[in-house]
């Protein structure tokens, strides 16, 4: 056989290889497995790279090297939005805003999507999601680490892992709840390294910090010990001013808010009595107050930055875990808070020991009104309500593999029911239609994955908010806002001129409030239909739900 004909052999027979290895080939590439990180009751301004003050190196790393999202949104309060979250619907549709028994028996969690694409799922820290109380059995998760105790981080009582309870903490223990929800999910990863390595995995990663009591390792506090003395107005004024400078906001900075907070489940003169001179209980001038309230509301804001502070560093170590297990330039992501920050001030549990030490065990303190306005600088009121600074959240996305923008701002609307259709949407899911032999009804929500490509606008034909008859609707730019249910109350403003909600257009905009307030009708209805009928979880589960809503 000449040479020429060798050739002519050699290369049919390559062309043949490649034609037979061509799907392999062809293969799509590995899944991305997925980070989902959630903090609880963090201000939008908190994070550093959102503006604050606060140290968070990790988080701005990631923001540094991915996106962040300047107009997300939760539904105001921990457990609708976990839920919202988890289910990919508004909590009103999952019978959990207000929670009334169990899920509707079609609705499926982020795992029962997953799983079936080969993914592995883990969960670690706070669940809440009352009408689905077992994690791995009705969940879908292969492993988690639930917090029932909200009431302590040094020594909590009530928690499990796998579905099965855990010994209550003993005072005194080396343990900090944050830092232990983060060696769950480091435990969960190795686990996955070494017995699962050729497998997507999801991890929920859902911490407890800054929610109350405020609770911080005593070197976190001393970090920030006087770093708040000038006060919440000088601190929203500097927030505000780094706000712009980043690109974050355009609006004006809200004044202090009109609003009578109120001081919960106490009187202000309770509040001083149980606690000490001390306590403030509405958002009041800073040059108002004595210097014993000063110090102590600035000692009070320095709890909660140390507590958002730990949160980071322990974001570190999971993010050193995926990139020791050459997991985290094919991990995506995610980072947002729950709500807003809270005025609330409540005491229960242990209660307050005066004499205790700020942020100790034996502590149970509230950040209060006028450090949680701040904190939700620039825009107006609280957790559980549902203008701008209750529900509006930094939403940080990280992927090396899949976002090629660094350092980036997004600027669409969006909303946590979003997260499911982005997950189906970037893992090519296509879920069955049925689920427990029901059909649900369509998911509300959008995907944003063509966000990670450029600023694209996704469409969301509404926004809906409602929560403790506090009520929003959001279309394009328009948002329709109510601190009541009373329809004279409605408010109305355009948020591409005015976010911080100082402006109300709804007397010159009589016939768009009144389209739009019918709109809200309509879906308050439409949603309550979706959910069915109430299925009766038993007296002693509706009076846990209860509990745990109220928590």
């Amino acid at each position: 056989m000449n040479t020429t004909m060798n050739t002519t052999v050699r290369l049919l027979a390559a062309l043949i290889a490649t034609a037979t290895l061509a799907p392999a080939a062809r293969a799509q590439a590995p899944k991305p497995n997925i980070l989902l990180i959630l903090a609880d009751d963090m201000g939008f301004s908190d994070p550093h790279c959102y503006g604050g003050d606060i140290d968070t190196p990790n988080l701005d790393s990631l923001a540094g090297t991915g996106l962040r999202f300047t107009d997300f949104h939760n539904t105001s309060r921990c457990w609708p939005t976990r839920s919202a979250v988890l289910t990919g619907y508004y909590p009103q549709e999952i019978h959990m805003d207000p929670p009334r028994g169990l899920l509707p028996r079609w609705t499926r969690l982020i795992p029962h999507y997953l799983k079936p694409l080969g993914y592995r799922c883990y969960q670690s820290g706070k669940w809440h999601v009352n009408g689905a109380p077992l994690v791995c059995a009705d969940g879908g998760f292969d492993h988690s680490y639930k917090i029932d105790d909200h009431n302590n981080f040094f020594h909590p009582q009530k928690h499990t892992e796998d579905d099965k309870p855990l010994p209550p903490v003993k005072p005194g223990s080396n343990f900090y709840l944050t830092t232990f929800i983060a060696d769950h999910c480091i435990k969960c990863l190795k686990e996955h390294q070494q017995q699962h390595p050729n497998e997507p995995f999801f991890s929920y990663l859902a911490f407890t910090s800054p929610h109350f009591p405020l609770m911080a390792p005593a070197a976190d506090i001393a970090k920030y010990k006087d770093r708040y003395l000038d006060g919440w107005d000088a601190m929203r004024e500097k927030r505000y001013e780094r706000e712009k400078q980043l690109g974050i906001v355009t609006c004006e900075l809200s004044q202090r808010d009109p609003v009578n907070v109120p001081a919960w489940n106490l009187t202000e003169a309770e509040l001083k009595k149980q606690i000490g001179p001390g306590e403030v209980g509405h958002d009041v001038a800073w040059d108002s107050l004595t210097p014993v309230q000063k110090r102590f509301q600035a000692t009070k804001m320095a709890i909660h930055a140390a507590m958002v502070d730990r949160m980071d560093q322990e974001i570190g170590r999971v993010l050193a875990q995926l990139k020791a297990m050459n997991a985290f330039d094919n991990t995506l992501i995610m980072f947002i808070s729950d709500n807003g920050a809270s005025a609330e001030q409540i005491i229960r549990g242990d209660g307050e020991d005066p004499s205790a030490p700020p942020g100790s065990d034996k502590s149970f303190l509230c950040l209060g009104p006028g450090f949680a306005n701040a904190c939700n600088t620039p825009f107006r009121l609280y957790k559980t309500w549902v203008h701008e600074g209750g529900q509006s959240t930094p939403l940080i996305v990280h992927w090396t593999n899949g976002i090629k923008d660094r350092n980036q701002l997004r600027h669409t609307p969006g909303h946590v029911t979003d997260f499911l259709p982005t997950l189906l949407d970037l893992t090519g899911a296509h879920p069955a239609p049925t689920w427990n032999n029901q059909t649900p009804p369509p998911l509300p929500g959008r995907s944003i994955l063509p966000a990670f490509a450029s600023d694209a606008t996704i469409d969301h034909p509404y926004i809906y908010f409602n929560h403790i008859q506090h009520r929003a609707l959001r279309i394009g730019n328009w948002k329709l806002v109510s601190l009541s249910p009373d329809p004279a109350t409605w408010e109305l403003y355009d948020l591409a001129t005015d976010r911080s909600e100082l402006h109300n257009l709804a007397t010159s905009e009589p016939d768009r409030v009144k389209q739009m307030s019918e709109q809200w009708t309509r879906l308050d209805k439409q949603f309550e239909q979706e959910a069915g009928p109430v299925l009766d979880a038993g007296k002693k589960a509706r009076k846990k739900n209860k509990k745990q809503a109220e928590e």
